[in-house]
């Protein structure tokens, strides 16, 4: 698999696989304004996104987990997905984006590659996007991703907005093998509404992840540039330090706004 990588900003990836380019969870606003995500949850945008080396001409589909809260989806990322040819996201993107196509959890859709031989498939995988002990409702519906190529045996999972569950036993049992994992992090909290409720994963969270799915390489990401983010990565690499060497041999870290071509070690 051609893969290169691209973190923008939040969990916003400009991803291009053998020629065909795919962005993620557009977030492309400047830093300085004050959000509401719904039921009371309002965070600052705190970092601009890297875009010195990025050209977003020419994009082929956006990957969106969730439309609903701006920390994936704000202004500007907004107005720039209806300039695609297809956004692929939960089915109430279909309420709103004549190019958008609803995928529910193990759903897939088919793309043939600029080579016109290569077929990429895209199957969505489920995820929660809250605590246990809160009702789906509050954070809405959210997916993640798998990507396959016919031509090759590599893959690549997207997780979405999603904390560790259940479901990402399924996902290790359905996926497996996974070669290249970008997995949700910073432990994203509105202490004033939830406690310490955690609605993705903490840095444990993408441990017992990164065990479960057991990928070659796992890139966390979504774990900058808000407020209600309450680890960034040296809250992982923290953790990291607390585990077996094998585990954390897997773990790669981006540098924002640098393309990075992925390779298996």
């Amino acid at each position: 698999m051609d893969l290169k990588v691209t973190h923008i900003d939040t969990a916003c990836c400009l991803i291009e696989i053998e020629g065909f380019k795919i962005l993620t969870d557009p977030v492309l606003d400047e830093a300085g304004k004050f959000y509401h995500h719904g039921y009371g949850a309002v965070s600052k945008k705190v970092n601009n996104p890297q875009l010195d080396q990025v050209s977003l001409e020419n994009v082929d589909l956006v990957l969106l987990s969730h439309p609903q809260h701006k920390d994936n989806f704000d202004t500007k990322g907004r107005a720039f997905a209806k300039s695609v040819p297809l956004i692929l996201s939960t089915p109430s993107i279909e309420k709103s984006y004549k190019n958008g196509k609803g995928l529910k959890p193990w759903e897939s859709h088919e793309f043939t590659l600029p080579d016109q031989s290569t077929v990429l498939k895209i199957t969505a995988t489920p995820a929660q996007h809250h605590p246990g002990w809160l009702p789906e409702f509050i954070s809405g519906k959210v997916i993640g991703f798998y990507l396959t190529l016919s031509s090759s045996p590599e893959t690549l999972y997207i997780s979405g907005d999603t904390v560790f569950f259940k479901g990402i036993k399924e996902i290790a049992q359905k996926c497996a093998p996974i070669t290249y994992a970008l997995i949700h992090v910073g432990s994203a909290e509105f202490r004033y509404l939830t406690g310490l409720g955690k609605f993705t994963m903490d840095g444990k969270g993408f441990i017992d992840t990164v065990a479960t799915i057991n990928p070659q390489i796992a890139i966390p990401i979504h774990n900058n540039g808000w407020t209600h983010f309450k680890e960034n990565d040296e809250g992982v690499r923290k953790v990291l330090a607390k585990t077996n060497a094998e585990l954390a041999q897997k773990v790669r870290f981006l540098e924002r706004g640098q393309p990075t071509e992925l390779k298996t070690l």
